[in-house]
């Protein structure tokens, strides 16, 4: 076959440090598409544990049965298997840059039609990335095989250069990925930059397989390949389901007003809405849990002047009204994302003069922090759960060394009214650090299987009141939860005490039953 392929002369076999340099392109390409895919699924199922544990598995099976492919063509004559990894890149090219359209439709179609979470992320992942890492993942056993045939003497060393430059390239993919490219380029001009590095890996093989004897469908690989370039430059001309790509979240930026004359806006961060303003009314709240978290911090507090930390920014709704009180609180606020912060100055009317801002995580700024708060207050989110290490008791236990005397925290929670295993596993949490824990939520039957917002109030004594009457901006009134009921839903619930080694909230919210 070799005779034939080659008019009788022996392959021109590539050299062993070109095929370590390509497949370390290859697999550098390939981890940049697993990173970006977390970036891309954000807008429409959120970043959570769930997220990244489908992405991963997906993108595993997909390398899995390129991989078998791989093995497959690597038994074949060199000249035809380099023909064949060639048209693998190609098939890497097109379906990476297609992976932008095919998940915005996949989403519109998906969705409506997925009442199970996991599954709607899983479903997601397979048609948009699994056949990106399938033709990624053929090359490795194909370079392996003709690297050892070009270094007969050397096979063993050949085969280990394979391997490593295989991790250094994962290494330096991931490394790119989330320090550089989706920074810089955002998520669909880095896709595209993977599209064109795969489709001129592909020529490189082509040609490979060419000098080696075998230029069969040079022709229509070009043409393959200037259809994988038009798709990139499709795929850069998508515009972007964000008003700015942070290092964190796709941030949009939604008018939701009435009257274009006095603007209303709204933040979503991934999928879920983390805030409304209104430019013309800073002291209004339109969100039921801002608005308690505003009435319980000052009925605490005696309308005194207080100082307070707050744990999460979006659109600083609750420190912009605050400003407009006086004596006017003084208030520091550690918002990680700092595209965050300057997206609230810019669009929603954010005055930052007075308030001290920190672009940290909240549990690193708070260990690092000397001074006393009295109120805290924890309002952040990643998809519909608090972040795992904001959960814990060896967090809280940080909080109660922050708090004034008569200090307290204030907790923003979301959970199902007919499970609360989350809600109830947060309070037996907290009631392993302070004496006294609360929850608070509109006063009001809630229906079978809604997702109630709950505030707990954690601190050194009770609140004097048992309703609160607020705006929201509708009037609503606000209720404690009787300690009797609170006892006999944690009895009924049978909650555990989060600990950083084990805080599974994703779990505790989103499962069915614990």
């Amino acid at each position: 076959m070799t005779a034939i392929l080659t008019g009788g002369k022996t392959p021109a076999l590539p050299s062993v440090a070109l095929l370590v340099t390509l497949q370390a392109v290859v697999s550098a390409a390939s981890l940049v598409v697993e990173i970006v895919a977390g970036r891309m699924l954000a807008p429409y199922v959120g970043m959570s544990l769930y997220t990244w544990t489908s992405i991963i598995a997906v993108v595993l099976a997909g390398f899995s049965a390129g991989h078998w492919a791989g093995g497959r063509i690597a038994e074949m004559q060199t000249p035809r298997a380099l023909l064949w990894t060639g048209w693998s890149m190609l098939g890497a090219g097109v379906t990476t840059a297609l992976a932008v359209f095919v998940l915005r439709s996949g989403a519109d179609i998906l969705l409506p039609h997925i009442a199970n979470p996991i599954g709607a992320i899983v479903a997601l992942c397979m048609i948009a990335f699994f056949l990106p890492s399938f033709f990624a993942g053929i090359p490795a056993p194909v370079l392996a095989q003709i690297s050892v045939a070009a270094a007969p003497d050397h096979s063993g060393r050949a085969l280990g250069a394979m391997f490593a430059s295989g991790a250094i390239g994962a290494i330096l993919g991931t490394l790119l990925a989330g320090f550089v490219f989706v920074a810089w380029l955002g998520s669909v001009g880095t896709l595209a930059l993977v599209t064109l590095c795969y489709l001129l890996s592909a020529l490189l093989l082509l040609w490979l397989a060419r000098r080696a004897g075998d230029p069969s469908g040079m022709l229509m690989a070009g043409l393959a390949m200037l259809v994988g370039l038009l798709l990139a430059g499709a795929t850069v001309a998508q515009p972007s389901p964000c008003t700015e790509e942070s290092d964190y979240f796709c941030i949009r930026v939604e008018d939701v007003s009435a009257n274009p004359e006095s603007p209303v806006r709204m933040m979503v961060l991934d999928h879920l809405v983390h805030g409304v303003s209104a430019r013309d009314l800073p002291d209004v709240i339109f969100y039921d849990h801002a608005a308690l978290l505003d009435l319980l911090a000052r009925e605490r507090m005696g309308g005194s002047d207080f100082s307070a930390f707050f744990i999460g920014g979006g659109t600083f709704t609750v420190p912009r009204k605050w400003s407009t009180l006086d004596p006017q609180p003084d208030v520091t606020v550690a918002e990680i994302d700092p595209t965050v912060t300057e997206v609230a100055i810019r669009d929603f009317w954010f005055d930052a003069t007075d308030t001290r801002i920190l672009n940290q995580d909240a549990r690193a700024a708070l260990r690092t922090d000397g001074s006393r708060y009295d109120v805290i207050i924890g309002d952040a989110f990643t998809d519909i759960a608090v972040p795992a290490h904001l959960v814990t008791q060896e967090f809280f236990e940080l909080v109660r060394d922050h708090l004034t005397e008569d200090g307290v925290y204030l907790m923003n929670v979301i959970d199902h009214a007919d499970r609360m295993i989350a809600l109830m596993s947060l309070v037996h949490t907290l009631e392993q650090v302070f004496p006294h824990v609360e929850i608070w939520t509109e006063a009001r039957r809630p229906e079978p299987g809604e997702r109630m917002i709950n505030i707990i109030a954690a601190g050194f004594g009770p609140t004097d009141k048992d309703l609160l009457q607020g705006l929201s901006p509708a009037p609503i009134t606000f209720g404690r939860i009787p300690p009797k009921a609170v006892a006999q839903l944690k009895a009924l619930r049978k909650p555990i005490v989060l600990t950083d080694d084990y805080a599974p909230i994703d779990r505790l919210i989103g499962a069915e039953s614990y």
